[in-house]
């Protein structure tokens, strides 16, 4: 299994991208998937709406382990369209993500070397659109003290870069922290040490967290 607290590049959402050659349309488009189902069901949606393409061609790569690859020529030449298109998907690092490659034929053929050249490109212009997050593995850390503990839990948790998502001020005070996988145990042991126990902590449900443009983006995790 792949190590769980590492974090990993995916799309922030779908991107696309068109170029000509030699009278061929190549339109790339790629998409963040949850799982294979989903890559599939992406690779439908483009087919459907390009019934009248010569070609959809595809490629993606999915869950946590990359265990889920495919990719298909559709009816090109084998290994010019499918295997290209995974390549670049694995060349730029991204984990739970599908692109498919739409050609009309211009009437000019490309050859083999052509043909790889051109799929290859349309999937980095696709690319080239697209926001591409870097997601990390996090907890959410329900911390609860009173009033003489904040000052002190806040400036540990400022110390560790690590954000609170949302405090309450009653009769104690409670915050929510966005606390990262390899940092947890260090946290919960600077905050019980200074606050000598008397912060009640509760780690929570996992979640995936990405920095967009200085706002923190959360992805639930099901199951976990």
């Amino acid at each position: 299994m792949v190590n769980e607290q590492q974090a990993f590049l995916t799309l922030a959402g779908p991107a696309a991208a068109e170029l000509v050659e030699k009278k061929s349309r190549f339109i790339g488009y790629a998409a963040p998937v949850a799982d294979e189902a989903a890559a599939l069901a992406f690779v439908q949606e483009i087919k459907a709406r390009h019934r009248d393409a010569t070609h959809n061609c595809y490629a993606y790569q999915a869950g946590d382990n990359d265990q889920f690859q495919r990719s298909s020529d559709d009816g090109e030449p084998s290994g010019t369209a499918g295997r290209p298109i995974l390549e670049v998907i694995r060349g730029r690092g991204l984990k739970n993500t599908a692109v498919v490659v739409t050609r009309y034929f211009g009437g000019i053929l490309l050859g083999t070397g052509g043909l790889v050249r051109a799929y290859g490109a349309a999937v980095r212009e696709g690319l080239r659109n697209a926001v591409i997050l870097e997601k990390h593995p996090g907890i959410r850390l329900s911390v609860q003290t009173d009033y003489n503990g904040i000052g002190k839990i806040q400036y540990l948790l400022n110390q560790s870069h690590v954000p609170i998502l949302r405090s309450e001020y009653t009769d104690s005070v409670f915050i929510e922290a966005l606390v990262p996988i390899p940092l947890l145990d260090s946290v919960i042991s600077s905050i019980t040490e200074g606050t000598s126990g008397q912060a009640a902590l509760t780690p929570g449900g996992r979640c995936q967290y990405a920095l967009l443009e200085g706002e923190i983006l959360l992805f639930e995790e099901e199951g976990k």
